[in-house]
């Protein structure tokens, strides 16, 4: 029980204190490295450059990966973003994205108070706050929903706090927040569209590793922050 109230504690003290400048917190951050593994071996790679310009905050990601075997191609994605955010306020999201040789996009803009959404899986408005689910974000933890960055879908979600946990990355120890992020709908869990771990940095609050199961064990690391 005292256990259950110290996370409960911790969880109110991380939303409270911290949630409400994350991206302000994040502005001397200018870039972002993550290697992507599927069965603990290296895929590919996910970068992140911010920058800084005229009041705003630019996000540039890239990514890819490929997964092979007999010499059949089994998964291979590319993508290419860019976030933008005013006075810590997403203002833009525009995103590229092949999977499978399959085009896929997301253009997210604010406009009369609202998110309008034009995506390959959705089109229309969603409230004023919500964010992309790219994860470098540790703001993301307080919505009941957040944007697909590959297709502009809004995905319901349920965040779970699990604890702190010390992890291991090419032997550098970090201290994380471990949070669970989870579909909420009434679809059996292996049929949800989101089902996640993400580890924070329990001092910076930069996203670390995420882990999830898909035909195997996929995982992010964080591998270079500057």
């Amino acid at each position: 029980m005292r256990t259950y109230i110290s996370l409960v504690t911790l969880f109110i003290f991380v939303l409270s204190s911290n949630v409400y400048s994350h991206v302000q917190h994040y502005k001397d951050l200018k870039f972002l490295k993550y290697g992507l593994y599927f069965n603990d071996k290296l895929i590919g790679n996910h970068k992140f450059k911010f920058e800084q310009k005229g009041g705003f905050l630019h996000v540039h990601g890239s990514g890819n990966f490929n997964v092979s075997k007999l010499g059949v191609t089994l998964f291979d994605f590319k993508t290419v973003s860019e976030e933008v955010f005013k006075k810590g306020r997403l203002v833009k999201y525009t995103s590229k994205t092949i999977q499978n040789e399959k085009e896929k996009f997301s253009n997210v803009q604010i406009k009369k108070n609202k998110l309008l959404i034009d995506g390959s899986s959705f089109k229309g408005e969603a409230e004023k706050d919500l964010l992309v689910g790219t994860w470098w974000n540790h703001e993301i933890i307080k919505f009941s929903k957040q944007i697909s960055p590959i297709s502009g879908r809004l995905l319901p979600q349920k965040v779970t706090f699990l604890g702190k946990k010390g992890i291991k990355i090419n032997n550098r120890s970090y201290k994380t927040l471990h949070f669970n992020f989870l579909s909420d709908d009434e679809l059996p869990i292996d049929k949800k569209k989101l089902n996640i771990n993400i580890f924070y940095d329990e001092e910076t609050l930069l996203w670390v590793k995420s882990s999830y199961k898909k035909f195997g064990e996929w995982e992010y690391r964080l591998l270079e922050a500057q």
